[in-house]
């Protein structure tokens, strides 16, 4: 799996409209291997990014969870000393 695809369910504040659509359009790059599609492939690859939208949104609103919910700011920080002990920054 890609490491820069990160998980979007049960933060505080809960996920955002422009994060779904990101991680959205990150999939389809990565699965059709454009960074940016050709004016022949533009509306198919526009096409597929609002259906993993639409896909990923209605997964989102559809699971529960009984966990608390995670703190951003504390991924992230877990995130950054990960990286730090990895790449010995």
């Amino acid at each position: 799996m890609c490491r820069n695809i990160k998980p979007l369910f049960n933060f505080e504040p809960a996920v955002t409209e422009e994060e779904i659509q990101l991680a959205a359009l990150q999939f389809v790059r990565k699965v059709s291997g454009f960074q940016k599609p050709s004016k022949a492939n533009e509306a198919a690859f526009q096409v597929a990014v609002e259906a993993i939208t639409e896909a990923s949104r209605t997964l989102l609103n559809s699971l529960e969870t009984n966990a608390p919910a995670r703190s951003r700011s504390a991924e992230e920080a877990t995130r950054r000393a990960r990286n730090a002990q990895r790449f010995g920054r």
